[in-house]
C-alpha cells in the first residue's frame, strides 16, 4: 500500500488545497478504509465552527476496509461500512440520560484524519459504538447521507410530533430536506417549507412538502395561516443557521407547539424572545446536537426498507482533486444540496445523479 495519499485541506474560506498527507497508521484495535465517498457538510460552510486549521475537510463517509488491526475480528478487508465521525460512552452522566453526543468524550473521538482524503483511520472506540456493515442496497451516494439525516432523525425524535400534526421548515437546504422528507414518517400531516430560494422550494416539493412558501414575497404568517386552516404551525423547525430565521419560526409557532432548534448560532449571539408570549403560549423549544449511534440506526433501517429516498436531495459530484470547487459551491449555496467528492474516483455503485441546473 503506498504511504501517501490525497488529502483536501481547509486553510480558510478561500484557500482549500489538495496536498498529499501520510496514510495513517492503525493500532491493534482500529480498521483503515480507505474512502469511497464523502459528503460536504453545510457546518463545514461556518467560519466559527472550525476550531483549528489547517485541517483535512469531512465527515460523512462510506469507505471499504483496506487495512484490519491485529485484535480487530469481526470485520474484513473489502467490507463496505459506516462508521460515525464521533461517538459518545455508553455509560456516563449525559449518555445514560440520553444525551450521548453531549458527552465531552464525543468530540474527542474522530476519524483520521477526515473524510476528504483517499484513506482515513477508524479507532477502537468507534468500532464499539457505531459501525454498520452494508448491503449492496444502499448505494455509495445514499450511505453519504447517513451522518447528516441521523442529525435530522435525531432532531425529529425529540420534536413531539403528534399524528396529524402541521410541521414548518424553516430554511430548505440539505438538512432542511431532510425534515420535510422525514416528518411524515415520524407522524406529520401537513409539511411546509420556508426559503427564500424558489429552486429550493421546488426541491422541498419533491420531497414532501405540501406547500412551499418563500418569506421574500410573501408574509409567512399569513401564507401559513391560509394553508393551515387558520392555524400556525404545530411543530416549527429552524435549520438555517441565523437569528432571523429563528424569529421567524418564533412567530409560526401555534400555541402549544413546539419550536426545534435544528441548527446552531454563532457563539455570543443573542436571541431575545417575548417572555409573556413564552410563558402564556406553552411553546416548547428544543434543540439535539448532531445523531448519536441511536439515531443512526434508525436511519439506516428507514434507509434501508425504501422509506427514504435521498438521492433525490443529491446535486453535485466531484473528484478529489476538485475540492475547492467543491467547497466554493458549498459555501456559494445556490443551486445545490448535498455535495459529494470522490477520493478515490467514482465508485461503482452509482445512484441516479439529480439534474442540479
Amino acid at each position: 500500500m503506498t504511504q501517501t495519499m490525497r488529502a483536501a485541506v481547509y486553510y480558510s474560506h478561500d484557500d482549500i488545497r489538495v496536498e498529499d498527507r501520510p496514510v495513517p497508521e492503525i493500532g491493534a484495535g482500529d480498521l483503515l478504509l480507505r474512502t469511497l465517498a464523502s459528503g460536504l457538510c453545510g457546518g463545514e460552510a461556518m467560519p466559527w465552527y472550525k476550531k483549528s486549521q489547517p485541517k483535512v475537510l469531512g465527515h460523512e463517509p462510506v469507505g471499504e476496509v483496506a487495512a484490519v488491526g491485529a485484535d480487530v475480528r469481526e470485520f474484513k478487508v473489502g467490507d463496505r461500512l459506516f462508521v460515525n465521525h464521533h461517538v459518545g460512552r455508553i455509560r456516563s452522566h449525559w449518555s445514560l440520560r440520553g444525551h450521548f453526543t453531549r458527552d465531552p468524550y464525543y468530540s474527542a473521538t474522530r476519524l483520521d484524519p477526515g473524510a476528504l482524503c483517499q484513506y482515513y483511520r477508524v479507532s477502537a472506540a468507534h468500532l464499539a459504538v457505531d459501525v454498520h456493515r452494508l448491503p449492496d442496497t444502499i448505494s455509495d451516494e445514499a450511505a453519504v447521507t447517513i451522518e447528516p439525516w441521523s442529525c435530522v432523525v435525531g432532531g425529529l425524535k425529540v420534536c413531539g410530533i403528534q399524528p396529524g400534526d402541521t410541521v414548518a421548515v424553516v430554511g430548505a437546504g440539505f438538512m432542511g430536506q431532510g425534515f420535510v422528507h422525514m416528518a411524515p414518517l415520524f407522524g406529520a400531516g401537513r409539511v411546509i417549507a420556508l426559503d427564500y430560494s424558489d429552486w429550493r422550494l421546488a426541491r422541498a416539493l419533491e420531497l414532501g412538502a405540501n406547500h412551499a412558501i418563500n418569506p421574500g414575497r410573501d408574509d409567512p404568517v399569513e401564507a401559513l395561516r391560509a394553508v393551515n386552516g387558520g392555524l400556525l404551525a404545530d411543530v416549527v423547525v429552524a435549520i438555517a443557521p441565523v437569528a432571523p430565521a429563528w424569529d421567524l419560526a418564533g412567530r409560526l409557532v401555534e400555541v402549544g407547539g413546539t419550536l426545534h432548534l435544528g441548527a446552531p448560532l454563532p457563539p455570543d449571539t443573542p436571541w431575545v424572545r417575548d417572555g409573556n408570549r413564552a410563558y402564556f403560549d406553552e411553546i416548547t423549544v428544543t434543540s439535539k446536537y448532531s445523531g448519536d449511534h441511536t439515531d443512526t440506526y434508525a436511519y439506516l433501517r428507514l434507509l434501508a426498507a425504501g422509506r427514504v429516498r435521498p438521492e433525490a436531495a443529491i446535486t453535485h459530484h466531484f473528484d478529489i482533486e476538485q475540492s475547492p470547487e467543491a467547497f466554493r459551491t458549498l459555501v456559494s449555496a445556490g443551486k445545490s444540496l448535498k455535495i459529494i467528492v470522490y477520493p478515490n474516483g467514482r465508485p461503482v455503485r452509482r445512484a441516479e445523479e439529480v439534474p442540479h441546473a
